[in-house]
């Protein structure tokens, strides 16, 4: 909803009737190869474009060179993995952009919200420093909702935390929204849902 006014298209091409569909779900599978893949480099968001012959993925992440690998070893296995996916025959080029402050972005602090209830870490805590940061960053206000089996309890709960504003029914205030999921062994699986009411009319790339 917020195309044209604070946002952006984050796939860029055209596909003719009898390859649109194609492209598509080849579009949808690449994310989540990518969203998998770069997950401990802090993915922020995968733009895809294609030309003729071509498809590049740029992904923004917090740290690229956990992304990169040693000599270029992570995006070459990218590179491998989604050749597997849209056919050799077409040239694939992946870009690695680094987020210059990750703590306005929503999907990186789901990202670490989420990893670190997977290492056993309190939810409480994890929401509470990620707002800190996210506010000392020059957020106008951050919403957290952490739901599952919060500390072990027998019943499912949801704990909510908001700092500052953050207006969801105005267009043109530029909320960043991120959904992870913290898949554990004890407690399932818990949801992490973000919100960040970035400063002025910043996009995400904006930003990087």
């Amino acid at each position: 909803m917020r195309l044209g006014i604070n946002r952006d298209w984050k796939s860029r091409w055209f596909g003719e009737s009898d390859s649109y569909v194609e492209n598509l779900h080849q579009d949808i599978k690449i994310r989540e190869l990518v969203k998998k893949a770069l997950r401990s480099a802090g993915l922020d968001l995968v733009d895809i474009s294609r030309s003729a012959g071509k498809l590049t993925v740029s992904a923004f992440v917090a740290k690229p060179g956990v992304a990169i690998g040693r000599s270029g070893s992570g995006i070459e296995e990218l590179i491998k993995k989604i050749k597997k996916i849209v056919g050799t025959k077409i040239e694939v080029d992946v870009k690695i952009t680094e987020v210059k402050r990750p703590e306005l972005s929503a999907r990186a602090i789901a990202l670490e919200i989420a990893s670190g209830i997977e290492r056993r870490m309190r939810p409480k805590l994890l929401v509470q420093n990620a707002i800190a940061k996210a506010r000392s960053a020059g957020a106008k206000g951050v919403k957290i909702w952490v739901s599952g089996r919060i500390n072990g309890v027998a019943q499912a709960r949801t704990i909510k935390h908001n700092d500052g504003a953050v207006p969801l029914h105005t267009l043109k205030a530029n909320i960043d929204y991120a959904f992870e999921k913290a898949t554990t062994k004890d407690l399932g699986i818990l949801g992490v849902k973000v919100w960040v009411y970035k400063p002025g009319n910043e996009t995400n790339s904006d930003q990087k």
